[in-house]
């Protein structure tokens, strides 16, 4: 069989003000025409398929038409919720999934049977996927309850619970003659986070070694990291990534889908597809007559200024360089912490003093700055 293996979709992203949807309209158009030249016979989306727990209707409206134009090029489609989703309200569009032939779990239901979905290839090859949506802590005990499982003690840990949910949704994994698949949307322990991650989810005991997935899996399909990666495992397990750069901070990753192919006696051949649709994010540096001099690189950009702060050097960066959305003083110039002057004592302080204390400690001797600073207070206190 083969599959198409994608994530972290982040529909409805707005990147430091700009809106991005024509971007995504792009790329989820191109993951389409991949899924239409391959002809999977599965389509795993791992979670993230928005950017928010509230997405906007033209973003639920692109999230369920590409959906449904992967389940029209003939593919089964099982698709999860992840970290950035709202499971209970991707639970309730359930009926629209069913109807459309799409299978669609947002959050963990009571029944583990409700994320083990079987099917069948068009050459007659069976398989089964265990599809578990992100769980956040709370609900991995809550789950591990529901699942009459041993009873949830208060030392064991995130990667416990998970492991043993895992092996409750693997139970079947038993037939020689069925492709086994598991999709989920964690952190592994030891791969690489592409920079654009929500942290709270993905450090602070959130990642699970490897080990939890069951070893006679013949592929495990993850999402939430958004570099596409291999994860070393007791199976083949791999990230697809995100088809495109999130935030700047995975300007250099590559936007691809993941395509899978395996037998129920062969190992999985995996390959990528790269997805170009996307507008390239960009970082250039310098002072202001440096940046003056830059060839405006295609793309977004952010900008670190190799200036010292002052009132209305944004402005003055922004007309250099129309397209830079975020503009910051280069960190190498910025003082170390604990550098400048000394904390100044609150008590017997104008909030003048204070914030001119504050400047100082940041390196920001700029009498534009204290300006403003001295006309909003007056316009507070009056």
């Amino acid at each position: 069989m083969k599959i198409l293996h994608t994530s972290d979709w982040h529909v409805g992203k707005v990147l430091k003000g700009q809106s991005r949807a024509e971007e995504h309209t792009q790329v989820l158009a191109q993951v389409i025409d991949i899924a239409r030249a391959e002809r999977p016979d599965l389509v795993l989306v791992a979670g993230d398929l928005y950017d928010t727990a509230a997405p906007t209707p033209e973003a639920t409206r692109l999230v369920t038409r590409a959906l449904t134009a992967l389940r029209r090029t003939g593919a089964d489609v099982v698709a999860i919720g992840g970290n950035h989703d709202n499971g209970a309200a991707l639970d309730a569009l359930r009926p629209w999934a069913d109807a459309a032939g799409i299978t669609l779990r947002g959050s963990v239901r009571e029944s583990p049977a409700e994320h083990v979905i079987d099917g069948v290839t068009r050459d007659g090859e069976r398989w089964q996927v265990a599809a578990l949506p992100f769980l956040s802590q709370r609900y991995a005990v809550r789950a591990v309850e529901m699942y009459a499982l041993t009873p949830a003690e208060a030392n064991q840990t995130y990667a416990d619970h998970l492991g043993r949910v895992l092996d409750k949704l693997a139970e079947g994994f038993t037939e020689p003659d069925r492709v086994h698949l598991v999709t989920a949307h964690l952190t592994v322990v030891g791969a690489s986070t592409g920079g654009g991650e929500r942290e709270a989810h993905t450090v602070l005991g959130y990642a699970v070694p490897a080990t939890v997935f069951p070893g006679n899996a013949h592929y495990v399909a993850l999402g939430h990291l958004h570099r596409s990666q291999r994860v070393i495992g007791p199976c083949p397990i791999r990230y697809s990534g995100s088809p495109l750069a999130v935030d700047f901070g995975e300007q250099e990753n590559v936007g691809s889908v993941t395509i899978v192919e395996v037998t129920a006696t062969t190992a999985a051949r995996v390959r990528e597809v790269p997805v170009p649709g996307a507008v390239p994010l960009r970082t250039v540096r310098g002072t202001l007559a440096q940046l003056a001099d830059v060839e405006p690189p295609d793309g977004w950009l952010r900008v670190f200024v190799r200036e010292q702060p002052r009132a209305g050097l944004r402005e003055e960066v922004q007309e250099l360089l129309p397209r830079a959305l975020e503009i910051r003083i280069d960190p190498e110039l910025m003082p170390a912490p604990g550098s400048g002057t000394r904390t100044a004592q609150r008590a017997g302080r104008s909030p003048r003093e204070l914030f001119a204390d504050y400047l100082g400690s940041r390196g920001h001797a700029d009498d534009g700055v204290r300006e403003l600073f001295d006309e909003l207070l007056e316009e507070v206190e009056h």
